[in-house]
């Protein structure tokens, strides 16, 4: 949008007798907005929108959205093209730099991902002090907070390769909590991870190795895991994402902000909805319910039908 276009582009708003204008300006899908950074500072009037259904915090062209109509962009580039052609690592670092990586940038951040899985080994009594069925959501969210404690240099960043330290490091190491939550959950020895194995690899390797038999995943099981990933990395401004924004905003560190957006994910009307597909699956599994069931259902609006992207599970395979 050109700075003149804007300029024409003007929204009034009355208040006792009072004219106010407003800036209208648009998203890179060419949608309309109503710039109302200066109201309180002209009106005196704040605006009143519970939930922020319809607010936009900030301007990003990060990631586009539409679950009506199907559509999931990073950085302008469609998710199916993304995961056609293209993995995880690379989809995070599109999605953190803004640009798709060349071999030696890709090869380059893979290195800094080995050097990080591994955890501090005094934070394996962290796993010792819950409980075998704690939720794993409680787990993660404390120990990457715990982080902090271990990286103190990281606690202000203030340069690109101190961001990309504990980048690296959260990106690197939640694989590693994940795996070691789900093996204290089943009684199993912790794994370590493994540098010579790719991301998605090695987290299947932590999740179900045990230490006289390595598990050798099928690459079916490799390539769904990476998708599974990119199709979640990241969804516009959600509940997570906004939390993390407003956390950090108090210049709390990176750990911090990014425990807490784990907290907002753990709802069940957010990322706690994947359980409730893996449930609705598994009742249909188990011949428990039908497909037909579930969407007759869903039309008289008796039940919600919690949902995944799964076009792109299969776009590419």
């Amino acid at each position: 949008m050109t700075q003149d276009a804007k300029k024409t582009e003007i929204a009034y708003l009355t208040i006792e007798g009072i004219t106010h204008e407003l800036p209208v300006i648009r998203g890179s899908e060419g949608e309309r907005g109503i710039d109302i950074t200066r109201l309180r500072a002209q009106s005196g009037c704040i605006t009143f929108d519970p939930g922020f259904a319809n607010t936009g915090s900030c301007t990003s062209a990060i990631t586009f959205v539409d679950g009506e109509k199907g559509i999931l962009r990073y950085r302008g580039y469609p998710i199916e093209q993304l995961a056609a052609q293209g993995s995880f690592i690379e989809t995070a670092m599109l999605l953190i730099f803004g640009e798709l990586p060349s071999q030696a940038e890709r090869e380059a951040f893979r290195r800094m991902l080995a050097d990080e899985e591994l955890l501090h080994e005094d934070m394996k009594h962290h796993f010792e002090g819950f409980p075998t069925k704690g939720e794993p959501m409680a787990i993660l969210s404390a120990v990457i907070n715990s982080l902090g404690c271990y990286h103190p240099d990281l606690l202000e960043i203030e340069n690109r390769e101190e961001f990309l330290q504990a980048v690296s490091k959260i990106i690197s190491k939640v694989r590693t909590i994940a795996a070691w939550t789900f093996r204290k959950s089943i009684g199993r020895p912790f794994m370590y991870p493994d540098p010579s194995l790719s991301y998605c690899r090695n987290f299947l390797h932590m999740m179900f190795s045990i230490p006289n038999r390595l598990f050798e995943p099928t690459e079916e099981a490799v390539r769904a895991l990476s998708l599974f990933l990119m199709l979640h990395a990241d969804h516009e401004q959600n509940c997570s994402c906004s939390t993390v924004r407003m956390v950090g905003s108090t210049q709390a560190n990176l750990f911090a902000s990014v425990s807490a957006g784990i907290c907002a994910l753990w709802g069940r009307l957010h990322g706690g909805a994947n359980a409730a597909v893996i449930d609705m699956l598994e009742r249909i599994k188990a011949g428990k319910a039908s497909i037909k069931d579930y969407i007759e259902q869903v039309k008289q609006r008796k039940i919600k039908l919690m949902g995944l992207i799964l076009r792109c599970l299969t776009c590419s395979m």
